[in-house]
């Protein structure tokens, strides 16, 4: 896997990522699912260099002109819920692009720190020969990606696979390098060192699902 970490470069990026992190700006929930779509929109313009391109000639009121485009079919795949302001900033650019939706949960059984990665739903296009973008705000331990590839499998093979995060954690960037394919990118704003008891990202920035749409039961 090759990580494209955004977040060691000097970039109005990590404006976005302090804001996700500060306890009293994320109180704006609207402003903190807006700062996650920026991020989606600026990691996309940086995969985007990535992808192979055809020449396209477009007819303009004065004349002709030839111009580099992606030519790959993409499939956005989302982690519900708090995947869906990433979801959109990456729509924003590729716009063009499928879209699928899964949910993948925590199931802490017993109330203690071991958990499992529960998957209940999907609704995902074909992903045969198709470049294939998963958002994933938060990369703890890396299980979700994990489970929510094993479960798109049914829907072919992709050509090409992105993952798109806005924060990680080393032991999650380093699991999802043994379990994707080698030639996978990861495409993220921040990398954090630790993991918590429960598997929380230190010092993060908390549940990105709790923060966009509020505190679930």
């Amino acid at each position: 896997m090759t990580v494209h970490n955004l977040g060691l470069e000097s970039s109005i990026l990590n404006q976005f990522v302090l804001e996700l992190r500060d306890v009293e700006i994320q109180k704006d929930t609207m402003r903190f699912r807006k700062n996650i779509e920026r991020i989606g929109e600026i990691l996309s313009y940086e995969l985007s260099k990535t992808l192979g391109h055809q020449t396209k000639t477009v007819q303009t009121p004065l004349g002709t002109k030839t111009m580099m485009v992606p030519k790959k079919e993409f499939v956005l795949c989302s982690i519900l819920r708090a995947g869906l302001p990433l979801h959109q900033g990456l729509l924003n650019y590729f716009d063009k692009a499928e879209n699928a939706f899964i949910s993948a949960y925590r199931d802490h059984k017993n109330d203690d720190d071991d958990f499992e990665v529960v998957v209940n739903y999907l609704a995902s296009p074909s992903l045969q020969d198709k470049v294939l973008i998963l958002a994933d705000p938060m990369l703890a331990t890396g299980k979700t990606l994990e489970n929510t590839f094993r479960a798109m499998k049914g829907h072919g093979m992709p050509k090409q696979i992105h993952i798109v995060s806005v924060v990680g954690s080393k032991q999650g960037v380093a699991y999802a390098k043994e379990v994707f394919p080698e030639d996978t990118h990861l495409w993220i704003a921040a990398i954090d060192d630790e993991l918590s008891s429960r598997s929380y990202i230190v010092p993060g920035l908390g549940d990105a699902g709790d923060l966009s749409f509020g505190i679930k039961l």
